[in-house]
């Protein structure tokens, strides 16, 4: 286990966790990193650690550059437990260590998880820390995704070590944005902000433009390739997600029993198509809820169906239901839709949520009994059209 040098006198000593393929319900088939970085300065600096599985492998690396017994300074930009898991081994090894975390919430939370005796020190926006030739400052994002999330600015060597901000779920033996598939590594950090930052974009936005005053050369990141060459382009991605920009785009999520649910979502589908709206169609059953949501993150509309299932919703779009709510993307308008037997109230358990989110109705729900009729394809087809044509006079 060998560190990377990633400039002079700094190194990553990070692990890379190529089997993850689940975070919190949010599916990473391609794995992740958890990204830790060391400074060889007049005082040795840790900035954050790894998940507790992989604390001796951090070590090693560690060890090819220095005695981890000689860290006189940990950085810990946030306290979950992918960030912060090798806490107390690392102590053990560096009895003179102090821990440098957000005041208060950081030092809440490490010593909710790992006791109330550990030398830490707390910090608030705009401090320093003088290390020898380099300075450290610190600037707080509180709910980016947790209360007590920061990052750490290395004044001379122009890097932002960014925390949970501008990171992706992907493990990879490059470390760098000129290493590995431009593409991926931002389709991977837009499905991350999708998942894990999206209801927190107003305090992300917040956050963005504290820190636009910075000369960033380098955004060291806690997950996935870390950012040299195209700064520009992950922070215009960014632009984008933290002010909710909006593409003319059509989501449309359904389960089926015996089929008529899943003929309206081919209606709507092909009705989105003919207005030149762009549309992806997801039967709930063969799509991960997390790929959805990156897609639905950008859509200015979301259609949702449903057959009645015991006077309810079908089990497995409820649970992405709950997902969405959770992350409370916004901007959006929805159509209900759904099939029904002899109850129907699937189609107005599924409006009813959508308008809680403070969604916006596109159309009147499509409560269709039994198999739909190509009449009633037509009737709703002329309504869901004249619609999507007020849209585009708006």
């Amino acid at each position: 286990m060998i560190a990377t040098k990633i400039c002079e006198g700094i190194y990553w000593v990070g692990v890379i966790d190529w089997g993850l393929r689940n975070f919190h319900g949010y599916s990473t088939p391609l794995g992740s990193t958890y990204n830790a970085y060391l400074i060889l300065d007049e005082k040795i600096t840790l900035i954050d650690n790894v998940k507790e599985p992989f604390t001796e492998e951090m070590l090693a690396r560690i060890s090819s550059v220095i005695d981890p017994s000689k860290i006189e300074v940990i950085i810990s930009n946030h306290g979950e437990p992918d960030h912060s898991g090798s806490l107390l081994k690392v102590l053990k090894l560096a009895k003179q260590a102090k821990i440098y975390s957000a005041a208060p919430n950081g030092v809440k939370i490490l010593k909710a998880q790992y006791g109330d005796d550990l030398p830490i020190v707390g910090v608030k926006s705009g401090d320093s820390l003088s290390i020898g030739k380099r300075t450290l400052e610190f600037y707080l994002a509180p709910m980016v995704h947790w209360p007590d999330n920061m990052v750490t600015y290395l004044k001379e060597d122009k890097i932002l070590f960014s925390n949970d901000i501008f990171g992706q779920h992907l493990a990879s033996s490059e470390r760098f944005d000129d290493e590995f598939d431009l593409d991926i590594a931002l389709r991977e950090a837009k499905k991350y902000y999708a998942n894990i930052v999206l209801p927190y974009t107003k305090q992300a936005y917040k956050f963005a433009e504290s820190i636009g005053k910075l000369d960033i050369k380098m955004i060291a990141t806690s997950h996935g390739i870390s950012w040299r060459s195209h700064i520009p382009e992950i922070m215009s991605l960014y632009q984008k997600m933290t002010t909710s920009t909006k593409k003319e785009k059509a989501v449309v999520v359904y389960d089926t029993m015996w089929g008529s649910t899943e003929d309206i979502a081919h209606l709507i589908t092909e009705t989105f198509m003919e207005k030149n709206i762009s549309v992806v169609m997801y039967n709930i059953n063969d799509t991960d809820d997390s790929d959805i949501i990156t897609e639905l993150m950008e859509a200015k509309y979301l259609a949702v169906g449903s057959p009645t299932f015991n006077n309810n919703i079908l089990p497995r779009l409820a649970s992405f239901l709950t997902y969405l709510k959770g992350l409370a993307p916004v901007g959006i308008k929805y159509i209900a839709f759904g099939s029904y037997g002899w109850g129907g109230q699937s189609i107005n358990i599924i409006d009813d949520i959508l308008a809680s989110l403070k969604f916006e109705r596109l159309v009147e729900p499509f409560k269709q009994n039994y198999k739909p009729k190509d009449e009633d394809l037509n009737l709703f087809k002329n309504k869901l059209s004249e619609a999507l044509d007020k849209e585009v006079k708006l």
